[in-house]
């Protein structure tokens, strides 16, 4: 009578799973490991995402200040004006970036100025020290001045800074205001005054980019987004515009929404090599165990009970791994927020939702059985004599099961990235390419073993035919281990190539060629006195332009204003009410290039108006060479052609424009200059600037030198972010490439054991070994290595629009130390073979 005569409880089926289980506990745990570290990437991603989402929910009104804000570009005309008046105006200020200079240490610093009228913030805090400051300063009359530039220049309260006509006492430094980010108040810091002497100062000029601000406290009874639905149109038909805090958290959100885009790339690319870990582990690990399977068949075990057993086991390491992975994950999170603070406007509160945990430990779950499913479908069909044989190679194969799980894995990979991606098309093509990088690699593991078979080289000496015959003799790991291999290296060479994307599309020029003074708001008058001032400390004016500002009131056909109100229309809103700045001159610079029309350098008296406008905004505008635009120049419609359509290299570090007039047309409109020069050294820049300012207090000096100072830092951080998740993803892709290799050890001990009784020195089973694992590191590497060059630069070309220059790291680093790394873990799988008798070997591997 058999011992399973009667239905087996779920208990015993859950003691033989512990059984065994803990029989090959070392090798589970590199299974584990898999899990652990792909979970711990997502939660840690996730969590922040959601401390994020919630800091700006609820921190939306001190950010801003104020229930709403009314801002415009110029003084509001009278419809603004009562607008504003109706909705009783709580506070307001004008603020625009101009030059400061201290007496106390004849320094200068380009910074903002803000001159505030009333009690703002209602919100948040005015953090000063002293704290008094805060509440005193407009009635003193005096400035507050951010609190890093007077530790900067030394600056103490009761020292002076002179803003344009106007010299300040110091009443104290400002540490925080609601709004400013530390990248903003690095490039520009923050200086308040009184809004009654602003006009005194006399930096409101022609050309100044001032803006005007009005804040609100809302009635309990009011509905902000009915506020916002019925008054921000008729604000932007008249170039204003209403900003309440509820729009201002979703904007806000939606920005930083971009932010872990990459690093949920990053932390599902880890993901991924986490799942070809649990794949390759089990696979390996269940045809180890197929003989336990034989024999509890031949006790009478049914094909349910045997699958159940290990089944669990895979639920059981994934619940583990889960809560383990989710556990660092909490961890990790941590060091986000550090990392990112210069690119947020508050302080993130870290606190611990339940989404992302339950998400983690359902993901370990749902992972570990989706990914180990085929090769456990392998026990299904296991006849007991095929398997005591030794052999499984006329095991029968569930067709159909396996092709259900085949669609439920690329289901789970589709549905994963888009949730992580938030966009179906990505999605969709980021499984597809996974697929196809799939089905190439096993293609190329099938292609390498015909080829050996086909022309295997019968005269190589005894130790390299062996190591060849090893690739495709009887239960081979080749196709498994350069799949796990392969598709690791690709993913991590992927994602290195991605980070140098990202990193060079951040790049900054700055050399002697390029200028690094930008002297902004020259008026007409100052123009000669300026480069006076300039050429004889023995520097050269590069860049003298003039620029006339504007804004469109006819496109086509159609009134500016009339298409606001077409409830139908697509164009983009930021055409509608940009203050365009616009220049005039006969040549191309060389960050442009001409994509379809005819230059006109200069206009002759009677034709018509030829301009160049960029391709962004005939891309937005939807227009092309020989369409209608009418501009309103301060009062005064001009009417021009679109004659030619330019690209135009943003990311330089230059002035670039939208549209460019020719020569012969704006000769005569209210205008001011911009004028660069390229300084040596700090002492030179701060000598020139000290003279402009002097001389010029209206004049903005921005240093690109600080600037680059600032940004470099923030490149830093942002290289850091991209190298610590690329750095994530490579350590679980070595756990893989280890379990993988690892596991392989248990079906190629008998082999070279076998080698060893028939007289094999532990020299040639070293050297076999060697050569096969040397031949498996080179060939998954380098194939994943060359894959992930076309699959960056298809990502270089689609998704960042950038040129891709292949970079040497991952043929002289990832290549050689993956092979490495292959060769020292397969080395170790066959210690005990040369240290130890055969019988002593078999004895303790059984």
């Amino acid at each position: 009578m058999s011992v399973f005569s009667s239905k087996t409880s779920v208990q015993w089926l859950f003691k033989m799973a512990w059984r065994d289980g803990k029989a090959s506990l070392s090798r589970l745990m590199l299974f584990m490991a898999s899990i652990i570290l792909g979970i711990a990437a997502v939660v840690s991603i996730q969590l922040f995402s959601e401390n994020l989402k919630q800091n700006i929910k609820n921190q939306s009104k001190a950010l801003m200040g104020a229930d709403f804000i009314i801002d415009s570009r110029q003084l509001p005309n009278e419809k603004v004006q009562a607008i504003i008046d109706s909705l009783n105006v709580a506070a307001s200020e004008v603020n625009l970036v101009s030059m400061a200079a201290f007496s106390k240490n004849d320094r200068t610093k380009l910074v903002k100025v803000r001159a505030i009228e009333g009690d703002f913030p209602f919100y948040g805090t005015l953090d000063t020290e002293p704290v008094s400051a805060a509440g005193n300063y407009q009635e003193l009359g005096g400035a507050l001045v951010d609190a890093t530039l007077m530790l900067q220049y030394n600056l103490k309260p009761g020292d002076s800074i002179k803003l344009g006509k106007i010299t300040f006492p110091i009443i104290g430094a400002l540490k925080a205001i609601p709004g400013s980010t530390a990248i903003s108040t690095s490039v520009a810091p923050p200086v308040l005054i009184p809004f009654r002497f602003i006009e005194d100062t006399e930096l409101l000029q022609l050309g100044s980019r001032k803006e005007y601000q009005y804040f609100f406290i809302a009635p309990p009874s009011m509905d902000l987004e009915e506020l916002d639905k019925k008054i921000d149109p008729i604000l932007d038909d008249e170039n204003a515009d209403l900003d309440t805090h509820t729009s201002t958290s979703e904007r806000l959100g939606r920005r930083y929404d971009n932010v872990s885009k990459f690093l949920n790339l990053a932390a599902f690319i880890a993901l991924l090599l986490g799942c070809v870990g649990i794949a390759s582990s089990v696979h390996i690990y269940i045809k180890e165990k197929l003989k336990n399977v034989a024999v509890l068949k031949c006790l009478g075990a049914t094909r349910k009970q045997t699958f159940l057993i290990y089944l669990i086991q895979v639920i059981g390491i994934g619940v583990v791994g889960g809560i383990l992975g989710v556990t660092i994950g909490i961890g990790l999170q941590y060091i986000f927020p550090y990392f990112l603070q210069d690119f947020l406007p508050f302080d993130v509160q870290i606190s611990i939702t339940m989404q992302p945990l339950i998400m983690g430990i359902s993901l370990g779950v749902l992972m570990s059985v989706l990914f180990a499913l085929l090769p456990l479908l392998g026990t299904w069909y296991v006849s007991p004599l095929e398997v005591l044989r030794g052999t499984d190679e006329n095991v029968v194969k569930p067709r159909k099961a396996r092709f259900f799980t085949l669609v439920a894995i690329l289901l789970f990979m589709f549905l994963f990235s888009f949730w992580l991606l938030k966009n179906a098309l990505f999605g969709l093509a980021f499984t597809v390419g996974i697929l196809i990088v799939f089905a190439i690699m096993a293609g190329i593991s099938n292609l390498f073993m015909n080829i050996i078979r086909k022309y295997f080289p019968s005269n190589w000496e005894f130790t390299e035919r062996q190591s060849l015959l090893n690739l495709f003799r009887p239960n081979n790991q080749t196709m498994v281990l350069i799949l796990a291999i392969g598709l690791g290296t690709f993913l991590i060479s992927t994602l290195y190539f991605t980070k140098d994307i990202l990193l060079a599309k951040t790049s900054i020029e700055n050399s002697s060629d390029n200028p690094n003074i930008i002297l902004m708001d020259v008026q007409t008058a100052q123009k000669e006195a300026v480069v006076k001032t300039i050429v004889p400390k023995g520097l050269k004016v590069i860049d003298n332009i003039t620029i006339v500002t504007m804004r469109l009131h006819q496109i086509k056909d159609a009134l500016v204003n009339d298409i606001r109100k077409d409830t139908t229309s697509t164009m983009n809103q930021w055409i509608l009410n940009h203050e365009f700045r616009v220049t005039y001159r006969d040549s191309l610079l060389d960050s442009e290039e001409l994509l379809e029309g005819t230059w006109t350098g200069e206009r002759s008296e009677g034709e018509p108006i030829l301009i160049s406008i960029s391709d962004n905004i005939a891309r937005d505008a939807d227009l092309k060479i020989g369409d209608k635009l009418v501009f309103n120049v301060q009062g005064v419609l001009m009417e021009t052609i679109i004659g030619s359509i330019r690209k135009v290299d943003w990311g330089r570090m230059q002035l670039n424009f939208s549209v460019v007039f020719p020569k012969g047309v704006l000769e005569n409109a209210p205008q001011f200059s911009v004028l660069t020069t390229n300084v040596p050294n700090e002492a030179i820049s701060a000598d020139l600037q000290r003279d402009l300012v002097a001389k010029f207090p209206s004049i903005s000096v921005l240093d690109l030198r600080q600037v680059y100072t600032v940004i470099e830092d923030v490149l830093d951080k942002i290289s850091w972010i991209i190298n610590f998740m690329a750095f994530f993803s490579i350590l679980t892709g070595i756990i893989v490439l280890i379990g993988s290799v690892r596991n392989s050890k248990y079906q190629r001990i008998k082999e070279s054991v076998l080698l060893r009784t028939l007289g094999a020195k532990s020299k040639q089973i070293l050297q076999i070994t060697a050569l096969e694992y040397i031949y498996l590191g080179i060939l998954g590497s380098l194939a994943g290595i060359l894959l992930s060059l076309i699959s960056s630069q298809l990502l270089a070309v689609f998704l960042f629009k950038e040129p891709f220059i292949p970079s040497l790291v991952p043929f002289l680093v990832f290549l050689p130390g993956i092979t490495l790394l292959v060769l020292i873990i397969g080395l170790s799988n066959i210690r005990s073979v040369l240290k130890s008798p055969p019988l002593e070997v078999l004895r303790k591997e059984g």
